[in-house]
């Protein structure tokens, strides 16, 4: 009989202590989403924002168009895509489409970069996809956060085409821009390590690896804030300007890093931010709808 008792008593404590550490769990991995946010984000729209780009490239200050747009989805954990059928397995997410267009000489560039944070859940973006053309080639590179970090690179380029590699869960640079939407106050500030942009690592050719950066924050005029990532060892610094009261729009990105060919000069990437709506643009794709680029600045 006693035996008996000792054994419901250890289980008993057992389910309590399983409980407690998921209850824990529960509120460690939950986002605090203000009803600001949900009346903005949650309204069957998207944020469309057009940008004035000057982009550093083989040394030169190129001329183009930056647009972010911002909205939210239903998101497969299992798939990592959108769900066209949501069920209460999925989770809403926050996802930015981050275009850049500009010329060098006769040709054009197209980027894009895709990621989708978690809107509730408090874990790093799940899913980073960027692609790049131009008239040489194009590059394709995804990164799948599961277990780890899953990463796929595909690239014209011998050096760099067709490879696999699995890195460990770390703070990335292409999530900070949705952070940053969702509640700047929760930004990882101080000596960390970071995965430093798509766009960064494939114009310049680097190895897709974690960075040490110093991350920092400081209201400037005008209420707006200035949020700083310094890789001290790629003598590349980003500066993300954005405004400090909700929706935190973004105003302005700076980013400044060695450029050029043999005799590599120190030139700064700028966007200015040019227009800002509201809009179901996925609606919109009539002739009748095209003075609305006119209107953002495209």
């Amino acid at each position: 009989m006693k035996l008996k008792i000792t054994i419901i008593c250890t289980i008993a404590a057992l389910c309590i202590t399983a409980c407690s550490k998921s209850q824990k769990r529960d509120l460690v991995d939950k986002r605090e989403i203000s009803q600001d946010f949900k009346e903005y984000w949650f309204n069957g729209e998207a944020e469309l924002s057009s940008f004035q780009l000057t982009q550093a490239r083989y040394g030169e200050l190129r001329e183009g168009k930056a647009v972010m747009i911002f909205v939210t989805e239903p998101f497969s954990t299992a798939k990592l895509v959108k769900a066209d059928q949501p069920t209460e397995k999925d989770i809403s997410v926050l996802k930015l489409n981050f275009t850049k267009n500009f010329i060098t000489g006769i040709y054009p560039y197209s980027m894009m970069t895709s990621s989708f944070l978690p809107v509730y859940e408090n874990q790093h973006a799940l899913k980073i996809v960027t692609s790049i053309q131009e008239w040489c080639g194009q590059v394709f590179v995804q990164l799948e956060s599961r277990n780890a970090f899953d990463i796929q690179i595909h690239s014209y380029f011998e050096s760099e085409g067709e490879q696999k590699l699995t890195l460990p869960k770390e703070h990335l640079e292409d999530e900070i821009w949705s952070l940053i939407r969702m509640n700047p106050e929760k930004l990882p500030l101080g000596e960390i390590k970071m995965l430093p942009s798509f766009f960064y690592l494939r114009l310049t050719h680097q190895n897709m690896e974690f960075q040490n950066v110093l991350a920092s924050k400081e209201k400037q005029q005008n209420d707006t804030t200035c949020y700083t990532l310094d890789y001290k060892k790629l003598n590349r610094k980003l500066k993300i300007y954005f405004e400090n009261k909700f929706p935190y729009r973004i105003l302005k990105f700076e980013e400044s890093y060695p450029d050029g060919f043999k005799n590599k000069q120190m030139m700064t990437t700028t966007g200015t931010l040019v227009k800002s709506i509201l809009s179901p643009y996925w609606e919109k794709k009539g002739l009748i709808d095209e003075h609305l680029r006119k209107d953002m600045g495209l």
